[in-house]
């Protein structure tokens, strides 16, 4: 079949949700951000979810046959989202700080800025290339009656600023070069190049530095340690940009 016109922005008028999908592997749980959870069947309660095979949480559902959905809510800070979704399992516990419980299976549910949970059993699994659909039996799911409203996807990128994880099934590569803008600083005679962080529009001054994270003012963007994250979203500082002049 002949290919038509694609134009990827019209992937933006289909509808999403802002989910963390968790896991559990013996001990430890792991979670990331995904907005690609449906339900498929009425009775059986029947929900998918799409995750990227290099997400540490694929291993973890591939593992225990299992997952959990914590739908996340409007006021989400984007620091908590970046926790989730710009962060990996592999180098920090991301449920350290983060309240909630575990479910029937075993799964860590979040109890903090969410609306809610679905709890599932994998029943099926289909292999989409760089995702793999996990297709789960529902075994329990609550709405938390908080007052809370659910957070779409929409809402997040356009009103929240917020960007998404390479990862994720929606992700759309976009030009470097229009993420910058005109800015740079200086110091004692040497000038120090501002860098914006590429998720979420964070910008790092060389002048304020970030004292709370221990970069002290005055520091160049090349001088801050490479385990330095973005402290609005988590974002690594690889996924940074220097600015144009």
């Amino acid at each position: 079949m002949n290919a038509g016109k694609i134009n990827l922005n019209a992937l933006f008028e289909l509808n999403y949700g802002m989910y963390i999908v968790s896991s559990i592997k013996a001990d430890a749980v792991n979670g990331c951000i995904a907005n690609t959870v449906f339900q498929l069947t009425p009775e059986p309660p029947v929900i998918a979810v799409s995750i990227s095979k290099e997400n540490l949480t694929h291993e973890y559902i591939t593992s225990s046959g299992s997952f959990a959905v914590s739908v996340l809510a409007e006021d989400t800070p984007i620091k908590f989202t970046g926790m989730f979704g710009f962060r990996s399992g592999r180098d920090l516990d991301k449920f350290k700080d983060a309240a909630f419980k575990k479910g029937v299976t075993g799964c860590p549910i979040v109890l903090e800025n969410t609306t809610g949970y679905v709890e599932a059993e994998v029943i099926n699994t289909v292999d989409v290339g760089t995702h793999t659909l996990f297709i789960g039996k529902v075994l329990a799911c609550e709405q938390f009656n908080n007052g809370k409203i659910a957070m779409t996807y929409n809402y997040y990128r356009d009103v929240k600023g917020g960007r998404t994880p390479r990862t994720a099934a929606t992700y759309q590569e976009k030009s470097k070069k229009s993420e910058q803008q005109k800015t740079t600083t200086s110091k004692g005679g040497k000038t120090m190049q501002k860098y914006k962080c590429l998720m979420c529009g964070y910008i790092y001054d060389p002048a304020k530095g970030d004292p709370d994270n221990g970069v002290e003012p005055g520091t160049a963007f090349e001088d801050i340690s490479d385990n330095w994250v973005c402290p609005e979203c988590g974002a690594a500082k690889d996924e940074f940009e220097a600015v144009e002049d």
